[in-house]
């Protein structure tokens, strides 16, 4: 597995390698010491989650404040997804940069999200398949969130905004300036 470091502190690209022959393909898709070497701290998932979206979905950008907050390992098992993580820590060099990358079944590229990010994901296939491990349970009162289009943050998409799918909870998400607080 290779762990490329993105443009945000602590927010790696994870490719894995991946054995082909005429039956098709095998690969380690998690190994805790080998991620926990990779990233250079230890994590330990507790919670996964699976969703199911067609083309033009749009979930996020999300995130868990304070003793619930979320780190994320995230990858696509079918289709494919345009991946934003934002750095919304206020201490952090990086606060208020995205970072965005093409997760799919084919390319099997994961990203790590660490605590202190929100995350969303767009749809650019017919269909897709999102599997996620998290380090923390979900908690309804300490979700927070910034709604996808905030100008700060200048994400493009790279997709008809009049084509997107997004749910009556993230549509109306405050900006960055004016979202919860993560710590």
């Amino acid at each position: 597995m290779n762990f490329i470091p993105s443009n945000l502190a602590g927010c790696f690209v994870l490719e894995p390698k991946i054995f082909h022959d005429d039956r098709g393909y095998f690969m380690e898709s998690f190994n805790e010491n080998t991620f926990e070497k990779g990233i250079g701290q230890k994590v330990h998932f507790i919670q996964d989650n699976q969703s199911y979206s067609s083309k033009g979905v749009l979930r996020g950008l999300h995130y868990q404040t304070g003793e619930y907050a979320q780190a994320k390992l995230v990858r696509v098992l079918q289709g494919e997804v345009l991946d934003i993580a934002v750095d919304i820590r206020p201490e952090s060099a990086t606060y208020g940069q995205s970072f965005s990358i093409l997760l799919s079944a084919e390319n099997q590229k994961q990203l790590y999200i660490p605590r202190g990010f929100a995350h969303g994901f767009l749809v650019t296939s017919e269909t897709a398949t999102f599997f996620y491990k998290c380090d923390n349970f979900y908690n309804k009162e300490s979700e927070g969130g910034v709604i996808y289009n905030d100008p700060a943050l200048n994400i493009d998409w790279n997709f008809p905004e009049n084509e997107l799918i997004i749910s009556n909870k993230d549509v109306i998400l405050p900006t960055l300036e004016n979202a919860k607080k993560v710590w």
